[in-house]
């Protein structure tokens, strides 16, 4: 009998993270997703998956409230973890104008937030497993257009952070992700994007489940392309 995948969301009440459990469920895993409060979609979910689909309650923010569903995971074992965390504020703005406290919750949920929520949560995932976060090309210092500037400086950062955790990891033989899903129309991402969650997420899914396994980090768009850092 093979045993079901189990995968962490982390940001799965909504949105993109809530596409991608739906779509892990279709897969036949089992799922772990995360909501910072009730999410009646997420319960939606639950009820048409209920032996499949486990909701916990986290703030990403808050280093005590990961490490407190850390003990709850206990000893879990975790084939992907997915960390899915962004904000977009202020994006029209440059660095003389923006709030500094827009700036700076960006920063906290984009970059610091889902990476010490990886360092808190790595341990559980095996070798052949997956870490994976949600970044997005806008973190191309390369790809650079001058677009959104302080929002893609947090997507930056976070790459830089990922990057940072994969030197200090040296021969790690788990698949280290970086996935942009590309502009979708989302609360965030503005009816003005030019993907659906269903052109999007399915791909981004795909792309995970391919790339277990393989050993590395890599910044991928949602069909597994390799973007400029």
């Amino acid at each position: 009998m093979t045993t079901k995948s189990t995968v962490l969301i982390l940001g799965a009440s909504r949105g993109l993270g809530l596409a991608m459990a739906a779509e892990w469920l279709k897969l036949d895993a089992k799922v772990i997703a995360t909501q910072r409060s009730a999410s009646r979609d997420l319960s939606e979910l639950k009820g048409r998956y209920p032996a499949s689909l486990e909701i916990e309650t986290v703030d990403i923010m808050e280093a005590a409230s990961v490490h407190a569903l850390r003990e709850r995971l206990g000893g879990h074992r975790i084939d992907v973890l997915f960390v899915n965390a962004g904000i977009c504020k202020a994006h029209q703005e440059t660095p003389s104008a923006v709030n500094e406290r827009d700036f700076v919750d960006m920063m906290l949920t984009n970059a610091l937030g889902p990476m010490r929520a990886v360092e808190l949560l790595e341990n559980l995932v095996p070798a052949n497993g997956a870490i994976a976060v949600m970044t997005s090309e806008l973190g191309s210092i390369a790809g650079n257009r001058g677009s959104w500037e302080l929002y893609s400086s947090s997507k930056a950062a976070l790459n830089m952070l990922m990057k940072c955790f994969s030197a200090r990891h040296a021969g790690d033989p788990r698949a280290l992700l970086l996935v942009a899903p590309g502009w979708v129309r989302t609360e965030m991402g503005t009816s003005a994007a030019t993907l659906s969650i269903e052109e999007s997420i399915p791909l981004v899914v795909e792309t995970v489940e391919r790339s277990r396994g393989r050993a590395g980090l890599r910044f991928i768009d949602r069909n597994g392309r390799t973007l400029p850092w």
